[in-house]
This record gives structure tokens, C-alpha cells and sequence, in this order.
């Protein structure tokens, strides 16, 4: 499938109205990936879980991932691509490719918590709205991410500290990973939650997010590209995935970035969203071939 048609849709809807057991009957029946890693050697993961924490933006497109059809046919272009291991979703995007056949052999992370809606006085109190370790095991999916944020002036952080250090143990229970993206947050002299990127906060964000659970077997950490990642990777000896973050109108910039951060043997792999989706022109395949050759260099 190189695309996603009216008429896919059409049978889609279709499928969740008359049988809405084939999701689980394909979860189970689906080729799984013969390990975390593949033929890069690195783990680079499609990210489309944004939408479900109401945030829809990308690029100068306030609502861009709020049109699913096109969100599906970007994302079936993308996993298509040779060295493209798998997603990063909510259960309606993956429910959605289970159906569309576009997940046979690819690793699957659910996304666990959702409930910190983009812009709203609630945001830091990350509620697990999606998807837990149980039902993560019981698909056959390798893993679950959260995202845990930490503001020092909110005190609903410490509620969303305990409940990514259980979604955490709880994976681990099952021997699946755990994706743990953290950040210190605040809010900014408008009301809006802005994540700090200074070295230092992304590595103290780092270090509190490696000691969650009662075991760091099997958890990675998923870190933002800053100034001195060297410093950042230096503060933890657990798997690190790269953020792609928004897209940026300077993406040489971005991937020289991306590129200078990859040559440390901490860093595992990529999970990009927005950047590979939606990237300037449009590309999909471009974006996507590109972030696969820097991969492999």
C-alpha cells in the first residue's frame, strides 16, 4: 500500500462498525519484529500520538495531524521506507494501521498517558488516559512511552512522577520497554507550559527519569537534541532515543543536529513525528530516506 484511499477508509469505518473484533484477531495474528533494532542497527520509530493531547500543529498548520486520513496515508508512506522499524501511537492511530495491513513485522509502542491537554490550566496532571502495560502486553506490542513532565511549581507532578514509575515497573513485569520522555516544565509569563531545554534541566530531567520503578531492565529514555548533548548522555547509562521535535524551517540544521548525537554509542535510535511527516515541501519519503542515511553513516 502506497497510499491510503477514500475507499480504505470507507472499509475501515466499515470494519469498526460490523467487526470491531478483528482488531484484536489481526494484533494477534500480526508478524512481530524480531527485535527492538533493526536493519540500521538503531531504532527509528514514526511518532503520531500527539493528537490525542489535542495537539495538532506542525509547521504553520495549527490542525495539521487533525485530518487522519492524510495523517494515515503520511504515515503508511513513511513505514514503508526501508529502515523505518515501526510507530508511536495512541490505540486509534495503531487500531487504524492494524487495519490498513501497514504494521506486519514493525515494532509498536502504545502511548500510555494523554490526559495533559495542550493548553490547559490541568496540563502537568498526565493522567494515563491510553494505553497500560496489560493491555500493551496482551497485543503483542514491544513497549509503552509516557511523557513525564516535571514542573517544580505545580503540584500535581508528583501524581504523574508515581504514575510513570508504575506504568514503568508494571512493563517491566511483562519484559516490555519502557519509553520514558522527560522534561522540567513551566509555565511562561502567558500561562503556556513551555519545556526548559537548557542542558542542565534536560539532564537533571534525565537522571529523575532513569531511577523510576524498581528496575531500570528494561526502560530507555527519549531526550530532546539541546546545546551539549554530550553532557546529557553522559548522565545515564540507559538506551537514549533522539526527539524529533517540531519542524524546523532550517531542517539541514535539524538533522546536523540529529547527526552529531547519533555518534554516541548511547544513543539508540530516533522516534520523529512531525519533522518526518510534515517536513517543509512536504516530502515524506525524503525526510524520511534522509533521517535513515544518517542512521547508517
Amino acid at each position: 500500500m502506497t497510499t491510503v484511499t477514500a475507499q480504505d477508509i470507507a472499509a475501515l469505518v466499515t470494519t469498526r462498525v460490523q467487526h470491531p473484533e478483528r482488531i484484536a484477531e489481526m494484533a494477534a495474528a500480526r508478524r512481530q519484529p524480531t527485535g527492538l533494532v533493526g536493519s540500521t542497527g538503531r531504532l527509528l520509530l514514526v511518532a503520531a500520538d500527539h493528537a490525542a493531547r489535542g495537539a495538532l500543529r506542525a509547521g504553520d498548520d495549527p490542525v495539521a495531524m487533525g485530518d487522519r486520513p492524510e495523517l494515515l496515508a503520511r504515515m503508511v508512506r513513511a513505514l514503508e521506507r526501508p529502515g523505518v522499524d515501526g510507530v508511536l501511537g495512541t490505540a486509534d492511530i495503531i487500531e487504524d494501521l492494524l487495519l490498513l495491513g501497514a504494521l506486519e513485522g514493525k515494532v509498536v509502542i502504545g502511548s500510555m498517558n494523554r490526559g495533559g491537554l495542550a493548553g490547559t490550566v490541568f496540563e502537568i496532571d498526565d493522567r494515563f488516559t491510553g494505553y497500560d502495560a496489560a493491555s500493551i502486553a496482551a497485543a503483542g506490542y514491544q513497549g509503552g512511552k509516557m511523557l513525564f513532565r516535571i514542573d517544580p511549581n505545580d503540584p500535581a507532578t508528583p501524581a504523574t512522577m508515581q504514575a510513570c514509575a508504575d506504568a514503568t515497573g508494571e512493563l517491566a513485569s511483562h519484559r516490555l520497554m519502557s519509553m520514558v520522555e522527560p522534561f522540567i516544565s513551566g509555565r511562561d509569563a502567558s500561562g503556556r507550559m513551555r519545556n526548559d531545554l537548557t542542558t542542565e534541566a534536560v539532564i537533571r530531567s534525565a537522571t529523575v527519569a532513569a531511577g523510576l520503578a524498581p528496575t531500570s531492565a528494561y526502560t530507555w529514555l527519549k531526550l530532546p537534541v539541546v546545546e551539549d548533548m554530550e553532557a546529557v548522555l553522559a548522565a545515564s547509562t540507559l538506551p537514549v532515543v533522539l526527539l524529533g521535535g517540531e519542524v524546523s524551517s532550517d531542517q539541514d540544521a535539524q538533522f546536523a543536529a540529529w547527526s552529531k548525537a547519533l555518534t554516541s554509542p548511547t544513543v539508540r535510535g530516533m522516534v520523529v513525528g512531525r519533522s518526518l511527516l510534515f517536513p517543509p515541501g512536504g516530502d515524506v519519503e525524503a525526510a524520511v530516506d534522509a533521517t535513515v542515511e544518517m542512521m547508517t553513516s
